[in-house]
């Protein structure tokens, strides 16, 4: 088991096509789409967005995050995660954020009590009380002390993202293009 971040600008896409359709599922409109948009139009050309794999000793993908900077520029936010739906590797997910949590400075927002179960089994021990009951975890590299200490995380605003493609259509359909493309074109290794 090793951690990749995705580099390669084809793999990149179908990763993070891929990451889009796993966390939203496939019949969920076109908020995977405007993530995968705004994402690859914004995040990544600001170089503030990673995709990064755990693949399996034969180098194939088992899981998938995307981690974003945040405006000082000194954490990254867990902002989509999933273990891919045919991996060969249980609790892929968890052993990602696991080897994250060792190098990287990891913030992650527990959606429920079983996804902060399994980041705190991953090794994210300082956990706090967010906004409107989020809890939010930081790994021992963060060097927040506290969430006064936190910046914001870098984002898109996905309803302009939507109002984008009602308003041009071509950019629409080549980000449609570029999603399908990615998601037939995923990568057997990395």
């Amino acid at each position: 088991m090793r951690v990749v971040h995705v580099k390669n600008a084809q793999h990149l896409e179908a990763c993070l096509a891929r990451l889009c359709a796993e966390v939203y599922g496939h019949q969920a409109g076109l908020a995977p789409l405007a993530t995968f948009a705004g994402t690859m139009g914004v995040l990544v050309k600001q170089e503030a967005a990673r995709v990064l794999a755990l693949v399996d000793n034969q180098s194939q993908p088992v899981a998938l995050a995307l981690l974003v900077l945040d405006e000082a520029g000194q954490g990254m936010e867990v902002s989509l995660l999933t273990s891919l739906e045919d991996a060969s590797v249980s609790n892929a997910a968890q052993r990602l954020i696991q080897e994250l949590a060792l190098r990287a400075p990891l913030k992650v927002v527990a959606a429920d009590d079983d996804q902060e179960t399994m980041f705190r089994e991953a090794g994210i021990e300082r956990w706090f009380d967010g906004e409107q009951g989020r809890r939010i975890g930081l790994g021992a590299q963060h060097p927040a002390e506290g969430l006064d200490d936190l910046t914001r995380t870098l984002a898109f605003d996905e309803g302009s993202v939507i109002a984008s493609f009602k308003q041009d259509k071509d950019a629409f359909e080549s980000y449609k293009s570029r999603f399908v493309r990615g998601l037939e074109s995923f990568p057997i290794n990395l």
